[in-house]
């Protein structure tokens, strides 16, 4: 009989990768969605999908009791949210309550990977360094700060048997978040913020999830950062994806100042909408920040992670996708 794989942010372009992954690796999948998720892209993949309430420790733990669960993969998240409050919520809370429900159920369980990310520990304010794991955590958002919580309240769960992956920037097919900048590019315009040197460190998002299965069964009770181990300054995408899309853009610097205001702006009127705003004055911190440069010798020596994407092949392949399904 297989082992059985619960990938929580399943309909997620992350989580596309992660049970494609999973399957590979010969685990029975197990797709943790919203009933109001689209799904139509893992039609094709052999999975059942389930429909956790993370509120409840002991719904979720009949859930994995049912299904009879051993690994846990949890993706699931906001990267945007209205408070402090529902980050925490959803990024922290629900994360303990999964954690806590996967120990306490009377099933084999035997291990939980959390996909945190790297603005758990947040950017260096100077060029020179390098994030390691011995790097105080210091996160600059909201967001970056309830994945440090989510991690500390995966860690205060006895008895768990747990592995934290830590990635930078995430890209790759069906990315709605970087494919911002793609498209602004392919109208002939390439934005920045500012003219700052930045080190900038990005993942392929089938690396990401090589290394998020192999976490399963390596690496117990740590946390890994995770790039493809090269940096790269702030004009990189840019100059990569007019390469490959052979064609050019003007580069428009914007002045901080400036985009501060658009970033208020667009943050009042979201909350007046009461949603989430994309821009946000404090994301400006993550995106404006001086050094994301992070070593991941670690991970290659425990998880033996060698990644197989730089930001060169993968751009080449996120792009072809893009054209392929037309969305640029």
């Amino acid at each position: 009989m297989r082992d059985r794989v619960l990938i929580t942010g399943a309909s997620g372009f992350v989580g596309f990768s992660l049970i494609e992954e999973a399957l590979k690796n010969n685990l029975e999948v197990f797709a943790a969605v919203r009933k109001s998720s689209r799904v139509d892209h893992l039609k094709d993949l052999e999975i059942q999908y389930i429909y956790p309430d993370f509120s409840s420790q002991s719904s979720l733990q009949k859930l994995i009791e049912e299904y009879r669960i051993n690994y846990i993969i949890h993706a699931a998240g906001v990267t945007k949210a209205r408070s402090q409050q529902e980050y925490s919520v959803i990024n922290a809370r629900y994360t303990f309550n999964l954690a806590q429900a996967a120990v306490n159920a009377n099933t084999n369980f035997k291990k939980f990977v959390l996909i945190s990310s790297l603005a758990a520990i947040g950017p260096l304010e100077t060029l020179s360094g390098i994030i390691t794991p011995e790097t105080k955590p210091n996160p600059v958002t909201a967001y970056g700060r309830s994945k440090l919580d989510a991690e500390e309240r995966l860690q205060s769960v006895k008895g768990l048997n747990f592995t934290i992956i830590r990635p930078t920037a995430v890209y790759g097919p069906r990315d709605k978040d970087i494919f911002i900048f793609f498209k602004q590019v392919r109208k002939g315009i390439e934005p920045y913020i500012g003219k700052k040197a930045q080190k900038l460190t990005f993942i392929y998002v089938k690396d990401l999830a090589k290394v998020s299965l192999k976490a399963l069964y390596a690496g117990d009770g740590k946390a890994y950062n995770i790039s493809d181990g090269n940096f790269y300054d702030k004009y990189a995408l840019g100059n990569i994806t007019k390469s490959i899309l052979n064609l050019t853009a003007l580069k428009l610097t914007l002045p901080l100042g400036l985009v501060k205001v658009i970033a208020a702006i667009a943050q009042g009127v979201s909350s007046m909408r009461n949603k989430a705003s994309a821009l946000n004055i404090e994301k400006l911190k993550e995106l404006n920040a001086a050094n994301w440069n992070c070593d991941i010798e670690q991970a290659k020596h425990d998880l033996g992670f060698y990644p197989e994407y730089d930001l060169d092949k993968g751009l080449h392949e996120t792009l072809n996708w893009y054209k392929a399904n037309k969305w640029l």
